[in-house]
C-alpha cells in the first residue's frame, strides 16, 4: 500500500517536474548533476517562498510608509486646530481685557458722576437748612410784627380814651395820634413784605426739595446699574477660586494684609453738613460700591498669585495625567512638545530650587502665595536662580528629555501645603473665567 502511494506520488511530481541533468563541462572532461522531481519541487517552493516574502515585506514597509505620512499629516492637522483655538482663547481674552477696560471706565465715569450729584445734594441740603432758618427767622418776625401791632391798637384806644378825658390837650393827643398811626403803617408794610418773602422762601423750599427728591431718584438708579455690574464681576472670580477648592474669603483677607495701605480713590466717602457726620442711604451704598471695588482689585491681585494659567504657550499634547501610572502615583501633569518649548511660571512667586533633582532631571520649584507650589521637570535649560522673584508669563526654562523620561516633555506640578493637587483643577477653573 505504502509503495504504491510513493510511487503515484513520484509519478504525478515526474509529471510536473520531469528528470532534469544539468551539465557541467570542463576542459579534461564533462559532468553532470542529476535533478530529481523532489529536488526540483523543492527548489520551486523555496524561490515561491522567498518571492512571497519580499512581496509581504514590500507592502508592510509600503503601509507603515503610508502609516507614517498619514499619521504626520494628522499631527499637523491637530496642530494648526490647536493653533486656531489657542489664537481664538487669545481674541476672546484680549476681548474680555477690553471689556473689563471698558467697564472699568464706566465706574470710574459712575463715581464721578456720583461724586459730582453727592455734591450737589449736599448743596441742595445746606440751602433746605438755610432756607429753614430763614423761615424761622422770618415766622420770629411776622409774630414780633403781629404783637407790635397789637400793642399799638392798645396804644391807639388809650389815647381816644384820655382824648375824650375832660381837661385833655386836643393837640398833643392829635400829635401822639399821628406818631401812632405812622407806626402802624410802617409795620403794616414791613408785615406785608415779610409775608411775601415767606411765601417766596416757601416755593422755593418747595422746588429744592422736589429737586433734592428726583436727584436722589437719579442717584439710586445709578447705585442700583452699579451694584448689578459688580455683582457680576464678582461672582465669576468667587467661582474661580471655589472651583480651585479655596476660600475666596480667606484669600481675600490675606491679600489685605499684604496690602493694607489707606487712601487713594477707594478712601470711603465721608459727607457732612454743618459739621455733623452724614449717614444717609446714598453714602452707605456708595461705600458699599466702593468696598466691592476693592474686592475686585484685591482679586486680580490674588489671581496674578494662583497658577491659573498653563505653563506652556507653544503646542503641545498631554501625555499623562494626575493618576495611578505603572504601580505608582503621578503626582502631575505631562506636557509633550519639541525641546527648547518655552516654559512659564504659572503665577507671581519666588524661586526656591533650581537645578538637579534625580528622576525630576532639571527641575524648578517656584514658592507662591496661600502656601502654593509649582514644579517644573524634566528642563533643557534653567533660565532662572534660586532667590529670584518671577511674574505670571516669565520664561523659567525650557522644554527637555533630562531625568527619568521617555521623550521631551514638561512635567507639571501644583502642591499646596505639601500635597500634590491635580493641576488640571487649576487650569479649568482659569480656562473658564480668565
Amino acid at each position: 500500500m505504502i509503495p504504491s502511494l510513493k510511487q503515484r506520488a513520484h509519478a504525478a511530481l515526474e509529471r510536473r517536474f520531469p528528470e532534469r541533468r544539468l551539465f557541467l563541462k570542463s576542459e579534461d572532461h564533462t559532468r553532470f548533476i542529476r535533478l530529481k522531481p523532489e529536488t526540483q519541487l523543492a527548489a520551486w517552493m523555496g524561490g515561491t517562498a522567498v518571492v512571497a516574502w519580499s512581496i509581504v515585506a514590500t507592502a508592510i514597509v509600503l503601509m507603515d510608509t503610508i502609516g507614517s505620512g498619514n499619521y504626520r499629516d494628522q499631527a499637523q492637522r491637530d496642530k494648526f486646530i490647536y493653533e486656531d483655538r489657542l489664537n481664538a482663547l487669545s481674541a476672546e481674552r484680549d476681548e474680555r481685557a477690553q471689556e473689563a477696560v471698558a467697564a472699568r471706565e464706566r465706574f470710574s465715569a459712575a463715581l464721578r458722576q456720583i461724586s459730582e450729584m453727592q455734591g450737589q445734594l449736599l448743596a441742595s441740603e445746606e440751602a433746605r437748612r438755610e432756607l429753614e432758618t430763614g423761615l424761622d427767622v422770618v415766622q420770629a418776625t411776622l409774630r414780633r410784627a403781629m404783637t407790635e401791632r397789637q400793642a399799638a391798637r392798645e396804644q391807639v384806644a388809650a389815647l381816644r380814651s384820655e382824648q375824650d378825658a375832660p381837661g385833655a390837650d386836643p393837640e398833643d393827643m392829635a400829635r401822639t395820634l399821628d406818631f401812632v398811626t405812622r407806626a402802624l403803617a410802617q409795620a403794616a408794610a414791613e408785615r406785608d413784605g415779610l409775608r411775601s418773602e415767606a411765601e417766596e422762601a416757601t416755593q422755593l423750599a418747595g422746588d429744592l426739595d422736589l429737586e433734592l427728591r428726583l436727584t436722589r431718584e437719579h442717584s439710586d438708579e445709578i447705585f442700583r446699574q452699579l451694584e448689578d455690574a459688580l455683582q457680576i464681576s464678582v461672582e465669576p472670580l468667587d467661582n474661580l477660586f471655589r472651583s480651585a477648592g479655596l476660600d475666596p474669603d480667606h484669600l481675600i483677607e490675606q491679600v489685605r494684609r499684604g496690602y493694607s495701605g489707606q487712601g487713594g480713590p477707594l478712601t470711603p466717602i465721608q459727607m457732612s453738613t454743618m459739621g455733623q457726620a452724614s449717614a444717609d442711604d446714598g453714602t452707605l451704598r456708595a461705600n458699599r460700591l466702593l468696598d466691592e471695588l476693592d474686592r475686585i482689585n484685591l482679586y486680580r491681585v490674588a489671581v496674578e498669585k494662583v497658577p491659573f494659567v498653563l505653563p506652556v504657550n507653544d503646542s503641545f499634547r498631554y501625555t499623562s495625567g494626575f493618576a495611578q501610572r505603572w504601580g505608582r502615583m503621578h503626582e502631575g501633569v505631562d506636557m509633550a512638545g519639541p525641546i527648547g518649548t518655552p516654559i512659564s511660571a504659572t503665577a507671581d512667586g519666588v524661586v526656591v530650587f533650581a537645578g538637579w533633582a534625580s528622576g525630576y532631571g532639571r527641575l524648578i520649584k517656584i514658592q507662591h502665595e496661600f502656601g502654593i507650589e509649582t514644579r517644573y521637570g524634566h528642563l533643557n535649560q534653567i533660565r532662572v536662580e534660586v532667590g529670584q522673584r518671577v511674574s505670571r508669563g516669565d520664561r523659567i526654562g525650557d522644554m527637555g528629555n533630562s531625568g527619568r523620561s521617555t521623550g521631551p516633555h514638561l512635567h507639571y506640578e501644583i502642591r499646596v501645603g505639601g500635597e500634590p493637587i491635580n493641576p488640571m483643577i487649576y487650569i479649568g477653573a482659569g480656562n473658564d473665567v480668565l
